[in-house]
C-alpha cells in the first residue's frame, strides 16, 4: 500500500532543503575589510537581502560614505505561490534604495516575487557594479553564474565544497574568480529560523534570542582585487631526500602532497594537493593543471584508494640546485628558465 505523505512531513521536506542561513554582521565586518577600496564610487547591490533585517544591508548603509558609495540597492524573495509546498505569503516582495541620507532612501515593490533571476531584478542587477551578498546554497551556481554573464564584480558567501562543481573550478582555474579571506572557522556562523534543528555543539542562541549555527565549512568567492593573491606561499618542504613523503599516483605522473604547508619547493613535475590550497593560491606562484582526474579520466588514486578532491598544480619556479658561495652559506637557486621567466627575459 502505498505510503500518504501528510502535511507535516512535507512541510519537513521543505525544510531540509530550505536557504535561510542570514550572515553575522561580525563576519561581513570581518572580511570587508580587506576590499574597502573596491567600492569608491560604486553601486552596490545586495540581491538576496530583505532590507530591514539584512546586514549586509546594514554594513553597507553604516558604511556608506566611509566606503565611497554612490549607491546602495537590496532586494527581498517573498513567496508568492500557494501550492503544496509553499506557506503564506508573508507579504509583498520589495526593493530599497539608498543614496547617502534618509530622504534618499526608496522603497519599491515587486509585481513578482523578488527572485534573483526574475527580470525586476535583473533591472536592477544592470544598474549595479559590485554584488555583496549571501545567496541560495542550493542555487550557488546559478547565481554565480548570472553575475558573470552580466559582467558584474562580486563578494559572495559558498559552501567551501563550491569550488568542487565545475563551473566555480573553471572560473577559479581562468583566473576570474578566487577564495576570499575567511573561510572555515574564520566564519562564525549564520542567523537560522527557529524550526531549524538544534543539534550538537555548534549551535547556540545570541542576545537578541536568534538561533545561531556554525557551519565550519563556509567560504568567500570573489572577484574583487585582493593583496593575499600576490602573497607567495612560504615552501620549506624538499622532495629530494624525502621522496617516500610524495607517493606517485596510479594514474597520472604527479606526485600527492596530502597538505599545503608540505608542498616541496623543488618538485618541478605535476603535484596533487588539497583544495584548501586554493585560500593560499598565488597565480604567479603556481600554475592550476587540472581538477581531481588523473591521466585516464579517473579520480586520482595512490594504492588503489583515491584521497579527497586533489588539485594538480605545478610550481612555476621550482628550486632545482643548492649552491655554497664564497661566504659559505648555502643557498637556493631556481632554474634557468624559472629565473628567465621571472625577470621577464
Amino acid at each position: 500500500m502505498a505510503r500518504h505523505a501528510t502535511n507535516k512531513n512535507l512541510q519537513k521536506a521543505k525544510r531540509l532543503k530550505s536557504d535561510e542561513f542570514y550572515t553575522l554582521l561580525c563576519d561581513i565586518e570581518r572580511e570587508l575589510q580587506h576590499y574597502e577600496g573596491c567600492f569608491v564610487d560604486k553601486v552596490v547591490y545586495c540581491n538576496t537581502d530583505d532590507p530591514k533585517d539584512s546586514n549586509f544591508f546594514k554594513f553597507f548603509k553604516y558604511n556608506f560614505r566611509k566606503l565611497g558609495l554612490r549607491k546602495l540597492i537590496a532586494s527581498c524573495y517573498k513567496e508568492q505561490s500557494s501550492g503544496l509546498f509553499s506557506e503564506p505569503a508573508k507579504g509583498q516582495a520589495y526593493y530599497c534604495v539608498y543614496e547617502g541620507s534618509e530622504e534618499t532612501t526608496k522603497v519599491g515593490y515587486f509585481n513578482g516575487d523578488g527572485d534573483f533571476r526574475s527580470e525586476e531584478c535583473l533591472a536592477l542587477l544592470k544598474q549595479a557594479d559590485i554584488v555583496v551578498t549571501n545567496p541560495p546554497f542550493s542555487l550557488f551556481r546559478e547565481f554565480v553564474a548570472q553575475l558573470v554573464a552580466y559582467q558584474k564584480d562580486f563578494l559572495v558567501i559558498g559552501n567551501i565544497n563550491a569550488i568542487t562543481y565545475k563551473e566555480i573550478f573553471e572560473l577559479i582555474q581562468g583566473n576570474r574568480a578566487w577564495l576570499g579571506v575567511n573561510l572555515g572557522r574564520g566564519i562564525s556562523g549564520f542567523i537560522v529560523p527557529d524550526h531549524y534543528e538544534q543539534y550538537g555543539s555548534e549551535v547556540d542562541i545570541n542576545a537578541n534570542g536568534q538561533k545561531i549555527i556554525s557551519t565550519n565549512n563556509c567560504l568567500w568567492l570573489t572577484n574583487l582585487d585582493l593583496a593575499q593573491r600576490r602573497n607567495d606561499i612560504n615552501l620549506t618542504k624538499h622532495y629530494s631526500g624525502n621522496e617516500l613523503c610524495y607517493p606517485k599516483y596510479d594514474n597520472c605522473d604527479a606526485i600527492n602532497v596530502n597538505k599545503t604547508k608540505d608542498i616541496p619547493k623543488d618538485y618541478p613535475g605535476l603535484m596533487g594537493v588539497p583544495i584548501t590550497f586554493l585560500h593560499k593560491y598565488n597565480p604567479s606562484q603556481f600554475e592550476i593543471v587540472r581538477f581531481r582526474k588523473g591521466d585516464d579520466g579517473k579520480d586520482l588514486c595512490v594504492n588503489g584508494k583515491c584521497p579527497y578532491f586533489r588539485i594538480l598544480v605545478k610550481n612555476r619556479a621550482p628550486l632545482t640546485s643548492t649552491i655554497i658561495p664564497s661566504n659559505g652559506h648555502a643557498t637556493e637557486q631556481a632554474s634557468a628558465s624559472a629565473l628567465n621567466m621571472q625577470t621577464g627575459k
